[in-house]
C-alpha cells in the first residue's frame, strides 16, 4: 500500500500527485493560470471573452451565420440536418452512423459494460477485445438503446404563456409541467406515424429561460460489432486519464438492426475519411455534453468553491481508496463485482472535480466571471422593463446561497447518502427499518407497511470487508464535518474510532446483512435499541431536517435560475449558448497543439509513442500492450497518427462524439479533455483546453492490420454491406 498524507483534510495516496495539484491550487503553475498572489489591480483589469461561455451551439438555434462567415462554407439548414440525423445518443454517451448499413462508431469506454454483458462463459472481452467476422456473429446487446434526434420544436413562449399567469413558485411549477406534459402528449401523437419507437424529451434551456421539445427515435436492437482490447482503449490507465499526449486506442463498433432484424439504413451518415486532419483544420465536434455550470452567478460559484466541490473530492478520493484497498484484498471477489469498471468511473470523477476546484480557486477565472456578471447587470438596467422584472435577482440568488452555507457540514456529513452503491448497506437498513417500526406503531399509513418492508428486505449486501471500510467512511464523515464534539458523533462513535464503531456496529446489529435482517423482520425481532437503529435515530432528525431545507433551497433557486436564463436571453439572444444539458450540441474548433510543462504538445500523436510509452515502462503497467501488440503487427505504419487534439468546446457525455470536416466527414472520436480543459465546467478557455480524440486513420489501421477486420474496412470504404470475410476478402480482390 501507498503510504497516506494529509493536506487541508484531504486524504490521498503519495502517488497520486494529481489530486493534491488539483485541490490545494498547484495547477496555478501551468501555463495561463493565475498566481493566486496576481495583485487586486490586475485582477481589477480582468475581462470577460467573447466565447467564455463557451460554443456548445444547439439545433434549434444553430449558429448558421457564425459558421459560414467564419469558416467559410455554406452551413445551412440543409448541411445542420444532416450532421444532426448522422448522431446518436447512447447510455452516457454519443455515437454517430458511419455507414448507410446501420454502422456505428464510438468510444470503447463507452460500451465498457456493454462488453461485459454480451461476454459469454470461458470468454474475458474486456481483456482479449472482440469482432464479429460474420454479420450473424455481431452480439445482440440486452437492455441497451440508441436514441435519433429527429425533430426539434421551439416551446418556450407556449411554457411562458401558461406558468406566467399563476402567482407563487408551486403553482407555477405545477402549471409549467403540466404544459410540458401536454406538449409531449401533442409531439407523440404528430410523429406516431414513426412507431412505438419515438419518445419526446422536453429540456429546459439556460436553466429554465428557454424550453425545447426533442422527438427522438429509439432504436433497442444494438449489437456488438468491433471493440479493442482494454488495454488498447484505456492505455496509459488512470495516469494517463485527463493527459495529453496521449495514446489510446479508444474505439468500439456497434450496429443498428431495424424491427426487421435487418442492418437499419439511415437516411444520413458520416463518411469515413482516408485523409484525416492537419494542423489548423476545422473541425466540428457533435454530441451530447452533460450539465455545466457556465451561465452560474458568482454568489453560486462561490458556493461550489467554498463548500460542494471540496467535500465531493475528499468523498471520491475516499470511497475510490477503499475500493483499491478492497480490490487487492480480494482480486477474485472484486472481478465478480466488476469494481475495476467502478473504479475507473469514481476516478475520472475525482480527477474531474479536482479540476473543478482549481478552476473555482484560479483568481483570473473568478474575474472573468464578476466581469461578465458586471456587464448583464449593465446591460439590465439599460432597460427600465428589465430592470422591474429582474433588478433584485442577484440579490435573491445570492441570498439563496447564503442560506446553503447553514448547512455546509450538514452537506460534508450526508454528501451521497442515499447511494447504493457507495454507501454501508447497514445504515441504508437502519433508516429503512425506523420507517418500518414507525409503520407498525402507526405512525405511518397503514397501507405502506409492507412497501416500507419490503424496501428494508431487498436492500443488498456488500461483501463484509468492503462494507466495514464504507460504514467507516460514513462514521468517518460524521466526526470530520459536524465535529468530534456533535451531538451526533457522540451518540454514534460512543468514545470510539471510526473504524471501532464500524467493527462494533456490524457485530452486534441484527440489520448487519440481509439474512439477520430477513430472520429479524419474520420473528418481529426489529427494535429501536438495536444499535445500528439507534445510530439512525442520532441522526435522522438532523439528515431530514437538512433534506427539506436543501429542496427548498433547490425550488427558490430553480425558479431564480429560469428568471435569470429569460433575462440573459433577452439580452444577448442566441450569441451565447446555454450550459450542457446532455441534449444534442455541435461545437466548432481547430485542430491545434499547444504549451505545456515548457514544451509543446504536437496535435497529434502516432504509434511510435505508443511503443515508446510500451518500452519505456514496460509490462505490467498501465503502460503494457496485449500481446498481439508487443512487436508492431506487419503493415502497420507507425507514423500513422493516433490521437490528436483541438480547441473544440467537450465535456462528460461527449465521449464518442464524432469529429467531423465541413464536408461531414469523419476524422476523429472524442474521449476526453485534457488537464487544463477541465475548468470547462465554469468557462471556455481555448487557449488552455483542448478535447483529445482517437485519429481515424489509426482506426482503420488497427482494423485491417491487427483486428484482420476487412469486412469492417471493406464497409467503411465502400458502403457496402459484407456478410463474411470471405465475401468482404473476394470483393477486394
Amino acid at each position: 500500500m501507498c503510504k497516506r498524507i494529509t493536506i487541508n483534510g484531504l486524504r490521498t495516496k503519495r502517488s497520486d500527485w494529481w489530486v493534491l495539484a488539483l485541490t490545494v491550487g498547484l495547477l496555478a503553475a501551468l501555463p495561463g493560470v493565475a498566481n493566486s498572489q496576481q495583485s487586486a489591480a490586475d485582477l481589477d483589469s480582468v475581462r470577460a471573452g467573447r466565447f467564455d461561455f463557451g460554443k456548445m451551439w444547439t439545433f434549434e438555434y444553430a449558429p448558421s451565420a457564425y459558421f459560414t462567415t467564419t469558416y467559410g462554407f455554406a452551413a445551412n439548414q440543409e448541411w445542420f440536418e444532416r450532421a444532426r440525423l448522422s448522431v446518436l445518443r447512447i447510455p452516457g454517451c454519443s455515437a454517430s452512423f458511419v455507414s448507410p448499413n446501420g454502422l456505428v462508431a464510438t468510444n470503447h469506454h463507452c460500451v465498457r459494460g456493454v462488453v461485459t454483458r454480451v461476454t459469454r462463459e470461458g470468454e474475458s472481452l474486456l481483456d482479449q477485445g472482440f469482432y464479429a467476422p460474420a454479420l450473424g456473429e455481431e452480439r445482440r446487446i440486452p437492455q441497451y438503446y440508441a436514441d435519433q434526434l429527429i425533430a426539434i420544436q421551439d416551446v418556450s413562449d407556449e411554457v411562458f404563456a401558461a406558468a406566467d399567469q399563476v402567482a407563487g413558485d408551486d403553482e407555477r411549477e405545477k402549471v409549467r409541467e403540466a404544459t410540458l406534459d401536454a406538449i409531449k402528449a401533442r409531439l407523440l401523437q404528430q410523429h406516431a406515424a414513426e412507431g412505438d419507437s419515438v419518445w419526446v424529451q422536453t429540456v429546459a434551456l439556460y436553466h429554465g429561460g428557454r424550453y425545447s421539445a426533442y422527438v427522438f427515435r429509439r432504436f433497442t436492437d444494438v449489437r456488438l460489432v468491433v471493440a479493442a482490447e482494454l488495454q488498447m482503449g484505456f492505455f496509459g490507465g488512470d495516469a494517463d486519464n485527463f493527459t495529453y499526449p496521449r495514446y489510446d486506442l479508444d474505439f468500439a463498433f456497434l450496429r443498428i438492426y431495424g424491427s426487421d432484424g435487418n442492418p437499419y439504413q439511415p437516411q444520413h451518415h458520416f463518411g469515413w475519411s482516408m485523409d484525416g486532419v492537419e494542423e489548423g483544420d476545422i473541425v466540428f465536434v457533435i454530441g451530447n455534453p452533460g450539465s455545466t455550470n457556465r451561465l452560474r452567478t458568482v454568489a453560486q460559484l462561490e458556493f461550489q468553491r467554498d463548500v460542494q466541490v471540496p467535500a465531493l473530492v475528499e468523498f471520491l478520493d475516499g470511497r475510490l481508496n477503499f475500493l483499491s484497498i478492497y480490490r487487492e484484498a480480494e482480486p477474485e471477489a472484486a472481478e465478480r463485482m466488476n469494481i475495476r469498471n467502478r473504479m475507473f468511473g469514481l476516478s475520472n470523477s475525482l480527477k474531474a472535480s479536482g479540476g473543478r476546484l482549481a478552476a473555482l480557486r484560479d483568481p483570473v477565472i473568478m474575474a472573468k466571471k464578476r466581469d461578465a456578471e458586471r456587464q448583464l447587470k449593465e446591460a439590465m438596467r439599460k432597460d427600465t422593463g428589465l430592470t422591474e422584472r429582474y433588478g433584485s435577482l442577484f440579490e435573491r440568488i445570492a441570498g439563496v446561497q447564503q442560506g446553503r452555507y447553514q448547512y455546509a457540514r450538514e452537506f460534508g456529513a450526508f454528501l451521497a447518502m442515499g447511494n447504493p452503491g457507495l454507501e454501508s448497506a447497514l445504515l441504508l437498513r437502519a433508516m429503512a427499518a425506523r420507517r418500518y417500526l414507525d409503520a407498525l406503531r402507526g405512525a405511518t399509513p397503514a397501507d405502506s407497511l409492507e412497501a416500507v418492508k419490503t424496501a428494508l428486505l431487498r436492500i443488498r449486501d456488500h461483501p463484509p470487508r468492503l462494507e466495514r471500510l464504507y460504514l467507516t467512511a460514513r462514521l468517518t464523515a460524521f466526526q470530520r464535518y459536524l465535529g468530534v464534539d456533535h451531538a451526533i458523533t457522540r451518540s454514534v462513535l460512543r468514545g470510539q474510532s471510526p473504524a471501532d464503531a464500524a467493527a462494533a456496529l456490524l457485530q452486534n446489529s441484527l440489520l448487519a446483512d440481509g439474512e439477520r435482517t430477513a430472520k429479524a423482520v419474520a420473528d418481529d425481532a426489529v427494535k429501536p435499541d438495536d444499535p445500528a437503529i439507534r445510530v439512525a435515530d442520532a441522526f435522522l432528525p438532523t439528515y431530514e431536517k437538512y433534506l427539506e431545507a436543501s429542496r427548498e433551497y433547490g425550488r427558490e433557486e430553480e425558479q431564480l435560475e429560469s428568471d435569470l436564463g429569460r433575462l440573459r436571453f433577452a439580452v444577448y439572444g442566441r450569441d451565447i449558448p446555454p450550459d450542457g444539458t446532455f441534449s444534442p450540441r455541435i461545437t466548432d474548433g481547430t485542430v491545434m497543439g499547444y504549451e505545456y510543462n515548457g514544451t509543446q504538445a504536437p496535435p497529434y500523436t502516432t504509434f511510435f509513442g505508443l511503443y515508446d510509452r510500451y518500452n519505456s515502462h514496460g509490462p505490467g503497467t498501465e503502460w503494457d500492450l496485449p500481446e498481439r501488440w508487443r512487436t508492431p503487427p506487419s503493415g502497420l505504419k507507425l507514423s500513422t497518427p493516433l490521437n490528436f487534439v483541438s480547441t473544440s468546446d467537450t465535456y462528460g457525455g461527449n465521449s464518442g462524439s464524432p469529429a467531423v470536416t465541413p464536408a461531414l466527414e469523419l476524422v476523429g472520436l472524442n474521449f476526453d479533455r485534457n488537464i487544463e480543459g477541465l475548468s470547462r465546467d465554469f468557462i471556455y478557455l481555448p487557449e488552455r483546453g483542448r478535447n483529445v480524440m482517437v485519429d481515424v486513420r489509426a482506426i482503420s489501421a488497427a482494423l485491417d492490420y491487427v483486428y484482420d477486420a476487412d469486412r469492417i474496412v471493406m464497409e467503411l470504404m465502400t458502403g457496402r454491406l459484407f456478410e463474411s470475410e470471405a465475401a468482404a476478402d473476394a470483393a477486394a480482390r
